[in-house]
């Protein structure tokens, strides 16, 4: 097992539950940023949160130095010690104007659907978070990522909601209460983002 598999279960027995939900959501993002491939990640509310801090820890050092190796950084010279090693990845939480305009002008539930549709490529893969599994603009956007070909993983509850069916990849919190479901959310994606970190940046 995964050391950092084994750390999450130690101090949160509850999830040894989803160890092959997590294995294989790892496997799917492991293959995905190994082929080139880019991340979009969406959530609503709390979720929206969860997944700009998913980014935060994939766009920069995490839990280990990540330095620039190789002929870039050769080429940049002094600029690359300022530099860490990243994995791709694009919330689509943001968009100020793109978001506002739509929600004007067009039918809101979709937004995060266009952006799927505008920005997915083969190749990439759509991380979506909705407590319930219910949340409309998800599952709008998880219908649109699959007809493109992108790899799906989901966060969600318990239940699942609507999301059963929609994931390639679907971790069940194992709980019912949305603030309880967040709450387990985020030691799980943690473990997600050092496992990720270790295979790309590890020694």
């Amino acid at each position: 097992m995964n050391p950092h598999l084994a750390d999450l279960f130690a101090r949160q027995p509850e999830l040894s539950r989803n160890r092959e939900e997590l294995e294989r959501a790892f496997e799917l993002l492991r293959g995905v940023f190994r082929g080139g491939g880019r991340l979009l990640l969406c959530g609503n509310g709390g979720s929206a949160a969860d997944v700009e801090h998913v980014a935060g820890e994939l766009l920069k050092g995490f839990a280990r130095p990540r330095p620039l190796r190789g002929a870039f950084a050769e080429r940049l010279g002094p600029d690359a010690a300022h530099l860490q090693g990243a994995l791709p990845c694009i919330p689509l939480t943001g968009f100020l104007s793109l978001r506002t305009a739509w929600l004007n002008d067009r039918e809101p539930d979709y937004l995060y659907a266009q952006l799927v549709q505008a920005l997915g490529r083969n190749g990439d893969a759509l991380w979506a978070v909705s407590t319930s599994g219910n949340a409309v603009n998800v599952t709008h956007a998880l219908r649109v990522a699959r007809a493109l070909g992108l790899a799906t993983v989901g966060f969600t509850g318990r239940d699942g909601g609507a999301m059963n069916g929609l994931c390639d990849a679907l971790v069940h919190a194992p709980a019912d209460e949305t603030f309880r479901i967040q709450e387990l959310h985020a030691p799980i994606y943690h473990t997600l983002c050092r496992m990720l970190e270790d295979e790309f940046f590890g020694p």
